[in-house]
């Protein structure tokens, strides 16, 4: 079992070397003091009578006991004041670190000897701070979705129940306008189909934990194959896809978790790309890492909602009211996928072009 070394902050350091010099000077003090007053008083001829003879010569027959017990009563009293100072500090930063979890608060200021303490918690308090805003960030826009959600379940719904309702009590439809109330209460159904999933994948990435199961799979052949199932979301769109590879990638990785990753990325240049375009997807590798390269033409993601893209709940197209995106997960989930595995991805958008790069490690034993 590997044993963890001790640290000490610059103030400890600082009162234990204090202490430290000021019992070695307290005990060679006293050494030389009782030394010297040896020398002077043997200096002197000394008579019975005298006041200070009888003090004296009981110091000299107890020399060896006195000297241990002046030089101990004198670490005490060193002991009582550097402790003292030691609470003086922790009373001092106790109070200030209250102001940690206060985000209305002035930043924390300690004496000048614990400025490197100050500068900590202070770091630590804009973190906390800056934490908190998210969580609450976070919390505020997945309740949004949620009642957005809930409010887009009912229009669906409502359809499905008044066009099945319409085929069963008007018998005397002809077969074109039955076909078309089927039509729409199925692509109404479907609607409805997928803002149930999205509640279930909003409680999935809540309550769980993703593991992953390594191994080594063909990274051409798993792409290859992810296109081939996208090609009927690809056909409503009249979207065209290209994949350019260097050579076959053997890549160890939980093929699984890599998937949802590609798709959820390939969903999003769907969704917010534009008909009739093309979406290229690139690998290149070095001697450590496999790049994966997405890009779509669509509308430039302006910089301040790229800066937040990977954020749980997030998404491009707030309104309620479209059919496009999701639940603001997909690429939320593709980062914390890609981290697992020691990765990375980042998001560029610029003249119209909107490219994801996933840097994966060729082992799992190197990390980004």
């Amino acid at each position: 079992m590997n044993k963890k070394k001790l640290k000490y902050s610059s103030i400890a350091r600082k009162l234990m070397t204090t202490s430290a010099l000021l019992m070695i000077a307290w005990a060679v003090a006293v050494i030389i003091l009782l030394q010297l007053s040896y020398a002077v008083c043997r200096s002197f001829i000394w008579h019975g009578n005298e006041p200070l003879y009888k003090p004296l010569q009981f110091v000299e027959n107890n020399i060896n006991w006195i000297i241990p017990t002046v030089i101990l009563a004198g670490w005490i009293v060193i002991f009582y004041i550097i402790l003292r100072r030691a609470l003086k500090y922790l009373n001092e930063i106790t109070f200030e670190a209250e102001k940690l979890a206060d985000p209305d608060s002035k930043p924390v200021h300690l004496s000048d000897e614990l400025k490197g303490i100050q500068d900590e918690l202070n770091s630590v308090r804009e973190r906390s701070i800056k934490s908190a805003a998210q969580a609450k960030d976070a919390e505020q826009r997945k309740n949004d979705l949620v009642v957005y959600l809930a409010h887009d379940l009912k229009t669906p719904l409502t359809s499905v129940i008044g066009y099945l309702s319409l085929l069963k009590d008007e018998t005397d439809i002809s077969p074109q306008t039955r076909e078309k109330y089927t039509q729409i209460a199925l692509e109404k159904a479907e609607r409805l189909e997928e803002l149930v999933n999205e509640f279930f994948e909003i409680t999935r990435f809540n309550l769980s934990k993703l593991t992953l199961e390594f191994q080594t799979i063909n990274l051409n052949l798993m792409l290859e194959q992810l296109l081939n199932e996208f090609e009927p979301v690809f056909a409503k769109k009249e979207l065209t896809a290209k994949l350019y590879t260097e050579k076959k990638i053997m890549l160890r990785c939980d093929p699984d978790k890599l998937s949802r990753v590609f798709d959820n990325i390939l969903r999003n240049a769907v969704n917010y790309g534009y008909e009739n375009s093309e979406i290229e997807i690139r690998v290149i590798t070095d001697d450590n890492f496999v790049y994966i390269f997405f890009s779509n033409s669509g509308a430039t993601i302006p910089s301040d909602k790229l800066d937040r893209i990977f954020e749980q709940f997030f998404r491009l197209d707030s309104s309620r009211a479209t059919q496009s995106g999701g639940a603001g997960l997909g690429l939320a989930i593709a980062k914390q996928i890609t981290e697992l595995h020691g990765g990375k991805i980042i998001a560029q958008s610029e003249n119209e072009i909107t490219r994801f790069c996933v840097k994966l490690p060729q082992s799992p034993d190197l990390a980004v």
